[in-house]
């Protein structure tokens, strides 16, 4: 009997198919334009992220090479690859890829979504806000408002919004300070990052990008990732040179200064594995391979942005479904 179920039809429709197609064409203009290369990267690599926040999908690879098999990781992001390509003298280049992310399902979220990354040697994170905003605009093709994005630092967030300096705050006032909120009442025993994410995605971040783009950048130093740190002086405290925008409340660009010291790197990693063990999280191999790289990468900045979530903005939709032919609850 045939399959009555119907759910075998996609969840976007073909308008919005088309507009993934015709923005896709748009992306690639632009950067031939600016002279960007595009790459391909494997999607499958021995070494996952070591980010406690980000979870990997694991498989396995059993054949020739390796009779006994050997774990693999869906790549939750293209960078580690693109970064040896970077070190191997390719200078600027861009992909479009599938990334995967273990426990990421809901309205802004999908286990398998579309990302394009791109790295620009010679670039600071300012430099390269500028060219996340030039092409955006260029991508929505009329459908944002014709007004500049606007720039404002994580710090001034905390202070407009709670009255607190987010960079040395300590876990007691940030803890106080979200009690203030009915929203999140209830929460306790996070430290201090944990406090501060709270505030961010749940206070802040909805009130954010409401009738124009808006980067954040200059995030904490706990908070850098694979950014470089700007180090404190008398009167500023440190800072990760990374940024994010956002558009409607919603986040879609993750950008940094890059790191570019393997040690520092390593160290960051190892640190990571620590966290993991204390939350019970299983163990990741760190990428060598990355590591064995970094030191020959030039100076650049890196983004990648979320083009599902592009395409939801564009058309004031609040449902990544919408724009995905087939999210996974009908694959």
């Amino acid at each position: 009997m045939p399959h009555q179920d119907a759910e075998w039809q996609p969840s976007a429709t073909l308008d919005a198919l088309k507009q993934r197609a015709a923005l896709m064409g748009r992306l690639r203009c632009f950067f031939a334009r600016k002279g960007v290369l595009e790459v391909e990267t494997p999607l499958l690599s021995a070494a996952g992220t070591t980010d406690p926040q980000i979870h990997s999908f694991e498989t396995r690879y059993a054949g020739p090479g390796a009779a006994q098999g050997r774990p693999l990781y869906l790549a939750t992001s293209p960078e580690f690859a693109m970064k040896r390509l970077l070190a191997a003298g390719s200078g600027p280049i861009y992909q479009v890829c599938k990334a995967f992310r273990q426990g990421e399902a809901g309205h802004l979220h999908n286990p398998e979504f579309t990302l394009l990354e791109w790295y620009r040697p010679g670039f600071d994170h300012f430099q390269l806000m500028d060219e996340v905003e030039a092409l955006v605009t260029e991508l929505a093709a009329g459908r944002l408002p014709a007004v500049h994005a606007k720039r404002t630092t994580y710090a001034e967030l905390f202070w407009r919004h709670f009255g607190l300096e987010p960079h040395t705050a300590s876990a007691e006032i940030l803890a106080r300070c979200a009690a203030d909120f009915p929203a999140l009442a209830g929460i306790s025993g996070l430290d201090r990052d944990g406090w501060l994410d709270l505030l961010m995605s749940h206070i802040i971040q909805p009130r954010l990008g409401r009738g124009s783009l808006t980067f954040v950048y200059h995030y904490p130093a706990s908070q850098a990732a694979l950014a470089r740190i700007r180090q404190s002086s008398a009167d500023t405290p440190a800072v990760a040179e990374r940024f994010e925008l956002f558009y409607q409340g919603v986040e879609l660009a993750n950008g940094f200064h890059e790191l570019t010291d393997a040690s520092e790197q390593r160290a960051r990693f190892e640190q990571d594995l620590v966290q993991r063990r204390a939350q019970n999280l299983p163990p990741i191999p760190i990428d060598e391979r990355l590591l064995s790289a970094l030191d020959e990468i030039p100076p650049c900045a890196g983004v990648a942005l979320g083009l599902d979530r592009l395409l939801l903005v564009f058309n004031g939709l609040t449902r990544l479904s919408s724009v995905i032919a087939f999210p996974f609850i009908r694959t």
